[in-house]
């Protein structure tokens, strides 16, 4: 579920998990490219942000 983007919460549930915390611990594994996409996500909105305050200014 988790390499098919859904979100963990909704795993955790599914899998009866006591805390999202054991969750993440057990399958995090499974999502090897979460920091480079979290990464990349807030460069997009900050440079998106500066190209509107340019824009503006």
């Amino acid at each position: 579920m988790l390499a098919a983007r859904v979100h963990p919460k909704v795993v955790q549930e599914r899998l009866g998990h006591s805390s999202i915390a054991i969750t993440m611990d057990i399958y995090s594994h499974l999502m090897p490219n979460m920091q480079s996409e979290a990464a990349s996500a807030v460069d997009g909105a900050l440079r998106a942000a500066i190209n509107n305050r340019d824009d503006k200014g």
